[in-house]
Formats: structure tokens, C-alpha cells, sequence
């Protein structure tokens, strides 16, 4: 089956890791999905009052990462109990976590990314 890429839907990612962001931005982009990103959590908050987005897409890097992954996605769902938040990481944290809505499971695979994020769309 084919997965429909981007569709106009709107994305707010967060990932600290300064050379991931852009490229995983870039990749959003090209699918056809609309992106703003921030480095910061603090700024990703103040992003998402201001706007409405399908999806929060929140990288986690490694289980430290975890909790201030787990931190944003409560205070993301605190204020708007709706909005769609998904996980990206790979497996090992994906098993410890629950917050989120949806797991985007990425070895660094583009492709793989943006199936695993227009398949949320899918779902919903």
C-alpha cells in the first residue's frame, strides 16, 4: 500500500541535535508536510501557544532523553489534550515510554521516517 506524504499537514518538531534537525526538517519538507522546528523545548511551548499544528513530532535521543521528552509531551497534552504527539527514537526507548501518542521508530532511514509519520495521519 502507498502512504499518502504530507498533504499540507502541519508539523512542529523538536529535536536539540543541531545537524538532525534541519536534515529531518528538509525530509518533512520535500514529503510535502509543512514544518517548523525549534532546538529548544521552552521555544517549541512558546511555538505551539501560537499556532495549530497536526502533529508535535519530539525527538528523543537516548533514555536520557526521556524525561524532558515526557515533560514537553505532558505540557503539550495538558493544553490541548487533542493535539496529536509522537515519539522519534529508536527502539530501546521507545519500550520505556508511554507518552505519546504515536512512536516514530528512525535508524536514520528517510524513507522509513516519513512512512512512520504519514502513517499517524493515517490512523487519525
Amino acid at each position: 500500500m502507498e502512504i499518502p506524504a504530507g498533504n499540507n499537514r502541519s508539523i512542529l518538531h523538536v529535536c536539540n541535535r543541531e545537524v538532525l534537525r534541519p536534515l529531518r526538517d528538509q525530509i518533512l519538507r520535500l514529503s510535502g508536510f509543512h514544518v517548523d522546528s525549534t532546538l529548544s523545548p521552552t521555544e517549541c511551548l512558546s511555538i505551539f501557544r501560537a499556532g495549530k499544528y497536526d502533529l508535535v513530532l519530539i525527538d528523543v535521543e537516548g533514555e536520557s532523553g526521556i524525561p524532558r521528552a515526557e515533560d514537553l509531551c505532558s505540557a503539550i497534552k495538558t493544553a490541548q489534550p487533542e493535539q496529536t504527539v509522537a515519539f522519534v527514537c529508536n527502539w530501546r526507548v521507545a519500550i520505556l515510554t508511554d507518552c505519546p501518542d504515536e512512536i516514530v521508530r528512525t535508524e536514520f532511514d528517510p524513507k522509513a521516517f516519513v512512512s512512520g509519520v504519514s502513517e499517524i495521519f493515517i490512523k487519525r
